[in-house]
């Protein structure tokens, strides 16, 4: 609670209080930082088996809140290759969704051209004008034959029908896109082929042209089944070409899973965090914390915007009962290549003292001063936004205007010397703990003395004694 308080204090439009627990003081907060969104996904499934083995907890007890819904699938994937049951809270699973199983109607026609519940899914979407009552020829004409929906679209004139020639030539030029999918099927890679099918398609411009929210997130969703295929891909020896059959055959137990556990309440919850107001569980895992995501990217254009993005980020650690973990990945696939990213500001404003960051060669945390190091190869550009002082308004006097804080190398930070915070603003560095320092007591005029831990306070040199 307190944690989260030290967070929602950096809000310049609240009400001003202070939420309180008659629990006793809780855990440390795990900052656990993953290479992939993939691996992230694997990482928070491994700790919650873990937690279920040594504390002896339910899988109700668990809860894993995401800023958007295209974020479930990795978790999912990863949850059913361990046998733990979950279930979506306020939605459908990732393979449930209507644009997913469209998609993926797509890839089962490419790789069986008989496959006609497929067949009947995708003829006509995105919309191309063959209509119900064509399609309803067609299926009368394949039973009149005794051949399958695909021999009657495909082979006109060994089986003629009354289908309208102006139908007739829109269904031939479907016909020759799926033929076209399928004489690749075996000569490019898995993504290569998803990503054409895609496109071609017209499901990529059909979602992306949706600007709804409802078609945002559909548009995440593709964007999420390309990812992993892209690492289902890639996971391959260099000599062997994963093909789309092979995916197709990968996540078919995944997609016959879905209403196995419907009956049993004993699941992990996951959800997005909107829709985790008014509920709290035991162990809570707040995942894919890094900036553009949340706080999302639409987000950064105002302070206003910010802070309800911050608002977001309290509700989901004042959701945990017991423990609470934050993860992020260093990378993310969007359309096949991999994005850098780097850890959400809401991480940094945390008062350290409530964080447990391990070493990643150890346990998979945060490394020490790692958006420092990761900014200095470049990885990572600067935020659009400072976390605080960047939402300070501008006053007259340039001492009140907004500053960008670099962290500088603080590894010969010696006591005496002056630095400048983004949040307390300057101040005395007074004390020092370990060589090479990592952590500060730092007097500032305006807050008096803090205790900081230097791999997440951003401070900057300013002067030396």
């Amino acid at each position: 609670m307190n944690a989260a308080n030290s967070v929602i204090d950096m809000n310049k439009d609240q009400i001003r209080k202070t939420v309180w627990t008659a629990n006793s003081k809780g855990e440390l907060i795990d900052v656990i930082r993953t290479l992939t969104d993939n691996e992230e996904g694997k990482v928070v499934t491994n700790h919650i088996y873990e937690t279920k083995q040594n504390l002896q907890a339910n899988n109700s007890d668990f809860a894993i809140l995401y800023r958007t819904n295209a974020q479930s699938r990795s978790f999912e994937e990863s949850l059913r290759k361990m046998n733990l049951p979950y279930k979506i809270y306020g939605g459908l699973s990732f393979y449930q969704r209507k644009e997913i199983k469209d998609l993926i109607s797509y890839f089962r026609l490419a790789s069986n051209l008989t496959d006609e519940e497929a067949l009947k899914r995708v003829i006509n979407y995105p919309k191309r004008g063959i209509g119900d009552s064509t399609i309803e020829r067609v299926i009368v004409a394949a039973n009149h034959y005794g051949v399958a929906l695909w021999d009657i679209i495909s082979k006109p004139q060994q089986f003629p029908t009354d289908i309208p020639s102006g139908s007739m030539n829109k269904i031939s030029s479907f016909v020759t896109m799926i033929e076209s999918f399928n004489v690749q099927l075996h000569k490019i890679d898995a993504h290569t082929l998803a990503e054409t099918i895609a496109r071609s398609s017209g499901i990529l411009k059909e979602l992306y042209d949706d600007k709804s929210p409802e078609g945002v997130s559909r548009y995440e969703n593709i964007q999420a089944l390309l990812s992993g295929i892209k690492e289902f891909t890639e996971n391959r020896a260099e000599n062997e070409t994963a093909t789309l059959s092979e995916f197709l055959g990968d996540i078919a137990l995944l997609t016959d899973a879905d209403q196995e556990n419907e009956e049993s309440k004993d699941q992990i919850t996951l959800m997005t965090i909107h829709a985790s107001k008014g509920l709290e569980f035991p162990f809570v895992y707040v995942v894919g914390l890094e900036e553009n995501l949340f706080p999302s990217q639409m987000s950064l254009h105002s302070r206003t915007e910010l802070e309800e993005e911050r608002r977001l980020f309290y509700v989901a650690l004042t959701r945990a009962e017991k423990r609470a973990v934050l993860t992020y990945a260093t990378s993310r696939y969007r359309f096949g290549n991999i994005i850098t990213s780097e850890p959400s500001r809401f991480i940094s404003e945390i008062n350290p003292e409530f964080l447990n960051v391990s070493n990643p060669t150890r346990g998979g945390g945060v490394s020490l001063n790692q958006v420092t190091f990761e900014r200095k190869l470049g990885r990572v550009k600067e935020p659009l936004f400072s976390t605080k002082s960047h939402e300070r308004e501008k006053e007259n006097s340039d001492e009140n205007k907004a500053v960008v804080i670099t962290p500088s190398d603080l590894t010969d930070l010696k006591v005496g010397y002056n630095v400048i915070h983004e949040r307390f603003g300057k101040g005395k560095v007074i004390g020092l703990e370990g060589k090479p320092p990592e952590k500060a007591t730092v007097f500032f005029p305006k807050v008096g003395n803090k205790q900081l831990l230097l791999k997440f306070a951003k401070l900057e040199i300013i002067q030396s004694a």
